[in-house]
């Protein structure tokens, strides 16, 4: 807001208001109001305001409409660098205080509205109306200062003079140059004065005079005879400070020799065909100078000839290069995921090689980023990995060498293993994958980033079917084949059984789990009768009554079904009865049927079975009678059918074929769908009579006929599927010598599939090669030499301007043209011969015209012969003409009359190098198996094979040379054995041991021992015991009664009468008991069965008298309560009467009958007991893979003895624990390992370091007893030791000046051609001849092998040499890095030898440059002790380095120390604090206001000892230890009881004094004073 001010009211303007118009555009105005205020603030009208000085209220304006925003934007320049903020307003303030972290600056960017089309400003107003400005300024931090830090000073120099006054100089590098706003270098360099003691000689010039040449000039071409007369070039050698030479031209001409050099950026470019050089001339100036800095005459400096002043030299030629290729095309042409830009590259070739100095040649090749972003690029194409499908499962490959040697491969089954190839696909998009799987195979490498799939599986052989059954049930009732349907008087008995464990195996056949008897009169179902309540009386309390019963049908199996299942009536629900009364005779109810005699019928003998009853009382006189002895016992037949039993036998399946393959006739119960491929598997089923054979299917129930089809997918036809061909090989990119072998390409597909069931064959060829269609052969250039051209020398004209000899003889330059041609001579471009030609040949040479004083010789003769390997040749010349007489000539070191060179020698020295490799198997490979179907092969791993050694070739000078010239390969090579793996060996099976149990179910076991251990990497042993056995376990089952107590029924009850009185009462009755074996009828031994449950042979018995109560026998026991503490339980038998008393005054006896149960007594628990697993029992052909183990069930009664599973069942006991289970045995899979990769070129392509290797992956681990993976997955064998030959640069030789003593020089450094043997600070190099090194002139080319220098003269100020560059340095904020490019530093100081000469000094000067693997530093004040109230300070560097700069100068400590008042007193000195204080042995005396009054001796100590008054040490008896010095200030004592300790105290002399805590004894000694320690303060302490 602007203001305009008149008298005490004021214009004051608004902002202005937004563009308005009709149209968009120019044409818009912008209007603001105009206030009259007071300068209190209150606005009036606008009269008091002078109306002069009022601003406009409208201007024109652009109006900006909604379409205009695509036309304009903000045009936004990068942030600038952050500037301190002083710097900003040009002001530089004193830093105040430390800065820790950073200091505040700015950064400031353009920002500009520009049209979208032209990128031309316009007013920022347009683009303010779609956006904000953006900020065009913001703060930023800036690191701390860093000021200039600097080196200590070197020592003092020597005086510059000997004698009488000089100076001396000490100089200083630069370690760090200021940044960011730090202080500045200071000087480099200190001078002062000095003087000798020894006065210079009166008389003599005191100053010095040298000879000092300048630079030579730059080389020029001489000027044209024909202007030599009109004009002359001349060098003016005045006397003057200038060093530079001044070429004067009278007449100046246009040189003309550069214009062929012009053409560079023409379009089409000329490639030269020869080079030429051009000599020219150079010129340096010569003077006489004195130790002030002044010339002198050149007389005083030169006593003989002067120095050349003139040279003939080679005119430079800059280096020339051809036009840019066209870019190639970029690396990247896909997007990746990475995001990384491509790049491409274009080159361009040098046409002229630069000569003398000439400018160097530019970047020959140029790399330029490119596709940056990629969005716009197709995805780049994925690699996956692809599979074959798996091989056949093979049981062989797990075999052991022990195994394969005693089992029958053939039948071999089981678990197994199958294998399958990899190889790698390129998956275009991401559709890719759902494509054909038939991908052409490409490069392996491609898919290393993916894990590879698994190649080995385990599989399975199928067995013969291996299955267990329980045993057989009971016979059931003869009943018809179908009762749905029944059909005549014929049917079956059937008993069966279960499958309890059944193999996965489709081989073979199960056993039958049903069998059948023919009977007859079968029957579905039958009445069931059962009675409710006893006889009921009709008319009294005894004789005739009926008995209710209830009648119902049921099935076979025991199920109600309705009364119309059954045939015919009935029976009736009411029976006749009858109760005995108590005069009739009693018999009781029948026992139960015996056992049947014989399992079945047969033409000699049928089984029988009986009943019997007995007589409970006997009747009374006017009672009924008892029926006879037959009539208590009953016969009848049992187990009537045949012992011919039949059942289904069925065959193993066929195999499954097409459903119109299938024979009408056969039948099928089978009713489903078929599936997409239908087919039928059939098989034959046939009715089998046992021990006999096939018989009529009527003898078998056809109900229970097993199904003869199936459904099944029959096998589908499958093709060969194989890959598409890979890509060829490449042929070589390179040209190829014209006599090299033909290159050949080759490709190959990949067996997916296998063909099978009459499928399409796999095709014959799975590797194609052929030859190259067209490889280029290397063109053949050679150089071409043209004659040497005269000696050419410095032009006359030069002479004449010049000092020195004007003959036109003496040591000048010679050149000769080169050209290309090719192989027939024809002409060829330059940069074909530099490309294929070889070393570019010399074109100058050095030559001489010679002068009327100079030697001459004749010509060198010829070389004599050599006599043999290590002799010399040599050859001679002599000297002509006047030369004989001429002294100088007679110098044989300056004109040597003979040359010896060594003849050469082609015997050489083969001297092993290293040590052996390992030993390498051969691996050969047979094309075409890498490449079809994956079959399993054993890996060889051992054997014979070869072993390497580097052989190095040495020739008679001792130098490495080519191997080849020593042996063909380059090496010793060795036959060498690897031993083969042996396996772990067993034992054969030992024969089975007895059962583990003597009686009830356990375990038997046979076992195998070790008989060799794995060796070599063999196969492992399974685990082993202690006794290093393996077992195998099955279940037994020992019985624990072979023999049983087998008993006849009771004999009639009796009973001893007396006087005819009534057989009744208490009698005797008997049983035959004998023992038998389980299960047959024979007698043996009674002492076998055991004694303790023989039964009773005897027993009371009673036989009821008339009118007597008459019960039947006692029932059976009921069950003690299922606990196994019995406590206080009872259990109750009961019987019932069957015949009332004849009176009342005869009770029946007790009904009911109680008694304790007593455990294993008279009641018994029972529980069941499981035998151990057995081991998992395979098929006797398998060694691995799914089978089954057993476990048996005892019941076991509570005193401990197995009881029948039957009695389990009465007591209600189930059993739900499984018996067998399905089990795996895991299969001993091998290590796979892939094949081993090519040889990888040498690490080294010279020397004796280089080693090849090759590497092979793990494809599959060893898992249990497979063979396990070899340690050796790297091979390494040496290289041959090919001599390394490099390009050896010397150090920079020192200063040179030709003929002068100081002035301008050059120095040098060569270049030399060396051989070594891979590491150059092992084995010193040794020169050979350049040829071996390559192109010495592009070596001298692209290296800088000559520099000027300067060497001054006396009295010269000069700058000395660079000094070395400082270590790396990072910038840092808080220790930690800044950035991550460091910084390092040189510099030169200024050297002033006369004082005379500081004002024409030069500047010192420094550099930097970036560095990596810099280190932060941090700066530190350090100071030394007090001397006299002074002490040193100085910077130090965090690495140690004492520095000039680089600490906080405002934080400098004081280097003196001062008191006041002044420290006067005897003995005193001013203390750390600014207070006096005493010396060391004595002690202060203070004044009343707190000053040093005087200064007291200690009592007790020496006179250089001090006594601490707060300590006891003033009582310390003085003794000659050395250790008393340390107790002045130190006492000790224990605190306490108890807290003895073991003190140790280490002096700063050194010395350790050790206190051990007091150990007590009977005999303690005297108390003694304790011992205190105290601490005086001193830090010296």
């Amino acid at each position: 807001m602007k203001l305009f001010s008149r008298c005490v009211f004021l214009l004051v303007a608004g902002h202005w208001g937004q563009c308005v118009g009709e149209d968009c555009g120019s044409s818009g105005v912008q209007t603001r109001t105009i206030w009259c205020v007071h300068e209190e603030g209150w606005t009036t009208h606008h009269s008091h305001c002078q109306h002069a000085d009022k601003p406009g209220s409208q201007r024109p304006c652009f109006k900006v409409c909604n379409w205009h925003q695509n036309l304009f934007e903000w045009d936004v320049s990068e942030w600038s660098d952050c500037v301190l903020v002083p710097f900003y307003s040009n002001e530089l303030k004193l830093r105040t205080s430390e800065c820790v972290t950073a200091q505040h600056g700015v950064q400031r960017r353009r920002v500009l509205c520009v049209r979208t089309a032209n990128r031309t400003t316009v007013t920022s107003r347009i683009c303010e109306f779609f956006s904000q400005k953006p900020p065009v300024e913001q703060a930023c931090l800036i690191p701390c200062p860093q000021d200039c830090v600097l080196s200590d000073f070197t020592s003092w120099s020597s005086c510059s003079k000997t004698c009488g006054a000089g100076l001396q100089h000490r100089t200083r590098h630069v370690l760090t140059t200021q940044m960011y706003g730090g202080m500045h270098c200071p000087n480099l360099t200190e001078t002062r004065t000095c003087s000798n003691p020894v006065d210079c000689p009166t008389g003599e010039d005191k100053h010095q005079y040298s000879l000092k040449v300048g630079a030579w000039s730059e080389c020029r071409m001489p000027h044209h005879k024909d202007v030599l007369l009109s004009g002359r070039t001349t060098v003016d050698f005045s006397i003057s400070a200038n060093e530079s030479n001044t070429v004067i031209s009278h007449t100046h001409h246009q040189n003309q020799h550069h214009r062929h050099l012009q053409h560079h950026n023409n379009s089409h470019y000329y490639y030269p065909m020869s080079w030429e050089l051009e000599v020219g001339y150079q010129t340096r100036q010569v003077r006489c100078t004195r130790s002030d800095g002044k010339n002198a005459m050149l007389s005083l400096c030169t006593k003989e000839a002067p120095p050349l002043t003139f040279q003939s030299c080679v005119m430079s030629r800059n280096c020339q290069t051809s036009d840019w290729s066209s870019w190639s095309p970029c690396s990247k042409t896909c997007r990746s995921i990475d995001l990384s830009p491509g790049y491409r590259i274009r080159s361009r070739i040098m046409t002229q090689i630069p000569v003398r100095g000439g400018k160097q040649c530019p970047a020959l090749e140029e790399k330029q980023a490119c596709n940056i972003m990629g969005d716009l690029l197709l995805k780049c194409p994925r690699y996956a990995w692809r599979t074959t499908d798996w091989g056949d499962c093979r049981v062989l490959p797990l075999l052991s060498q022990q195994d394969k040697r005693l089992i029958n491969i053939s039948i071999l089954c089981g678990g197994g293993i199958q294998t399958r190839k990899t190889y790698c696909v390129q998956v275009p998009d991401d559709l890719g994958a759902l494509r054909s799987s038939r991908s052409r195979p490409v490069s392996s490498r491609l898919c290393d980033a993916e894990d590879q799939p698994l190649v080995v599986q385990l599989c399975s052989v199928p067995c013969q079917q291996h299955c267990l059954v329980s045993p057989w049930s009971p016979w059931g009732a003869c009943e018809h084949d179908n009762c749905d349907e029944p059909e005549g008087k014929k049917g079956f008995k059937q008993r069966r059984r279960e499958l309890l464990w059944e193999s996965n195996s489709t081989l073979g056949t199960s056993p039958h789990l049903t069998e059948f008897i023919p009977c007859e009169n079968p029957t579905c179902y039958l009445w069931q009768v059962q009675r409710h309540g006893g006889c009921v009386p009709t008319k009294s309390s005894c004789g005739p009554g009926t008995v209710v019963s209830n009648v119902t049908c049921v099935s076979i199996t025991g199920e109600s079904v309705s009364n119309a299942h059954c045939d015919g009536d009935p029976p009736p629900t009411e029976e006749a009865c009858e109760v005995a009364c108590s005069a009739d005779c009693v018999v009781g109810s029948w026992s139960s049927w015996s056992s049947c005699s014989h399992s079945c019928a047969s033409k000699t003998s049928e089984g029988r079975q009986s009943r019997s009853r007995s007589v409970l009382a006997i009747p009374g006189k006017e009672g009924k009678v008892c029926p006879a002895g037959p009539a208590l016992e009953e016969w009848r037949t049992c187990n009537e059918h045949p012992c011919t039993v039949f059942y289904w036998e069925a065959s193993a399946w066929g195999p499954c074929i097409d459903e119109d393959s299938l024979d009408g006739n056969e039948s099928s119960s089978w009713n489903g769908t078929w599936g997409c491929s239908a087919g039928v598997q059939t098989r034959k089923v046939n009715c089998v009579k046992m021990a006999a054979g096939p018989v009529p299917s009527k003898r078998c129930s056809d109900s229970s006929r097993p199904e003869s089809v199936r459904p099944c997918s029959p096998p589908c036809q499958k093709d060969c599927i194989v890959t598409p061909f890979s890509e060829w090989t490449a042929c070589p990119t390179t040209c190829l010598p014209e006599n090299s072998t033909t290159a050949t390409q080759s490709r190959y597909r990949t067996i997916i599939q296998k063909s099978a069931n009459g499928g399409q064959e796999c095709p014959d060829t799975l590797h194609e090669e052929r030859e190259c269609e067209s490889h280029r052969v290397c063109p053949e250039y050679r150089w071409r030499l043209h004659k040497w051209h005269s000696c050419t020398l410095v032009p006359d004209s030069v002479r004449r301007g010049s000092s020195g000899p004007t003959e036109t003889c003496g040591n000048g330059l010679e050149t000769r043209g080169v050209s290309c041609v090719g192989e027939s001579g024809e002409p060829a471009n330059v940069t074909d011969c530099l490309q294929w030609a070889g070393p570019l040949p010399s074109q100058i040479q050095q030559c001489r015209v010679p002068c009327r004083d100079d030697c001459t010789l004749a010509a060198w003769s010829r070389f004599s012969e050599c006599s043999g390997c290590g002799s010399f040749m040599s050859r001679r010349r002599s000297l002509t003409g006047r030369s004989k007489k001429k002294d100088h000539c007679l110098n044989e070191k300056l004109h040597p009359l003979e040359e010896t060179l060594a003849c050469p020698c082609d015997t050489f020295l083969s001297q092993p190098y290293g040590n052996w490799s390992a030993c390498i198997l051969p691996h050969p490979t047979v094309i075409g198996s890498l490449h079809g179907w994956m079959s399993h092969r054993e890996v060889k791993e051992c054997g014979q094979g070869l072993r390497y050694r580097a052989v190095a070739c040495i020739n008679q000078q001792g130098h490495l040379v080519d191997p080849t010239l020593c042996t063909e390969s380059g090496y010793m090579v060795e036959v060498c054995h690897i031993p083969c793996p042996l396996d772990c060996k067993l034992s054969d099976w030992s024969s089975w041991s007895g059962c583990s149990a003597t009686c009830g179910g356990g375990l038997k076991t046979r076992s195998k021992w070790l008989r060799e251990k794995a060796f070599n990497g063999g196969r492992p042993c399974p685990k082993l015991d202690l006794k290093n056995q393996v077992y195998e376990a099955l279940p037994c089952y020992s019985e624990c009664n072979n023999y049983e107590w087998k008993m006849e029924p009771w004999s009639i009850c009796t009973i001893n009468t007396v006087d005819d009185l009534p057989a009744c009462g208490e009698g005797v009755q008997s049983r035959k008991i004998r023992s038998v074996t389980c299960g047959e009828d024979g007698a043996v031994e009674d002492s076998l069965c055991d004694q303790d449950e023989m039964p009773a042979r005897a027993q009371v018995c009673y036989l009821a008298c008339p009118d007597d109560c008459v019960t039947t026998p006692w029932g059976a026991w009921s069950n003690c309560p299922a606990v196994r503490t019995i406590h206080k339980t009872s259990r109750n038998r009961s019987r019932s009467v069957v015949r009332l008393p004849g009176s009342d005054s005869t009770a029946c006896p007790q009904l009911l009958q109680s008694e304790l149960c007593i455990l294993n007594s008279t009641c018994f628990t029972y529980e069941y007991k499981l035998s151990d697993w057995s081991t998992c029992t395979l098929s006797e052909n398998a060694i691995c893979g799914q089978g089954f183990r057993l476990r048996l069930l005892d019941c076991v009664r509570s005193d401990g003895k197995i009881v029948s599973p039957l009695v389990f069942q009465q007591h209600g006991l189930i059993n739900k624990w499984r018996l067998s289970e399905s089990c795996a045995v895991q299969c001993p899979v091998s290590c796979i390992l892939s094949d081993w990769s090519p040889w990888a070129d040498c690490s080294d392509t010279c020397g004796s370091r280089g080693h090849s290797v090759r590497t092979r992956r793990i494809r599959q681990e060893a898992h249990d007893e497979g063979f396990p993976c070899s340690n050796q997955l790297t091979q390494t064998k040496p290289c041959p030791i090919r001599p390394c030959y490099m390009w050896l640069l010397s150090d920079w030789s020192p200063c040179a000046i030709e003929g002068a003593e100081c002035g301008e020089g050059y120095r040098r450094r060569n270049l030399t051609c060396v051989v070594h043997w891979g590491d150059v600070h092992e084995t010193p190099p040794q020169q050979v001849t350049e040829e071996l090194c390559g192109d010495a002139l592009m070596q001298h080319i692209q290296q800088d092998m000559e520099q000027p220098c300067f060497l001054p003269c006396p009295g010269d100020c000069h700058l000395t040499e660079w000094s070395s560059w400082s270590s790396c340095q990072l910038t840092c904020l808080e220790g930690r890095s800044f950035e991550t490019t460091g910084r390092r530093a040189r510099s030169r100081a200024v050297i002033i030898q006369v004082m005379e000469n500081q004002g024409s000094c030069p500047q010192q000067v420094f550099e930097t440059q970036p560095c990596k693997g810099g280190k932060c530093h941090s700066y530190q004040w350090r100071s030394g002790g007090w001397s006299n109230n002074e002490r040193v300070v100085w910077c130090q560097r965090s690495d140690g380095v004492n520095v000039t700069g680089g600490c906080f100068q405002q934080s400098r400590p004081t280097t003196l120390r001062r008191c006041h008042p002044p420290c006067t007193k005897p003995f005193s000195h001013c203390t750390p604090s600014g207070v006096c204080g005493c010396e060391k042995g004595y002690t202060e005396v203070m004044t009343t206001h707190g000053f040093l009054d005087y200064c007291t001796r200690t009592p007790g100590v020496d006179s250089n000892k001090k006594a601490n008054v707060k300590t006891n040490s003033g009582r310390v008896k003085p003794g000659p230890s050395p250790t008393r010095d340390l107790f002045n200030e130190w006492s000790f004592r224990p605190v306490g009881p108890g807290t003895e300790r073991k003190i140790t105290f280490i002096a700063q002399t050194g010395i350790k004094l050790v206190f051990q805590p007091i150990k007590p004894s009977k005999t303690s000694p005297p108390p003694q004073k304790p011992l205190t320690l105290a601490y005086d303060g001193d830090v010296d302490m």
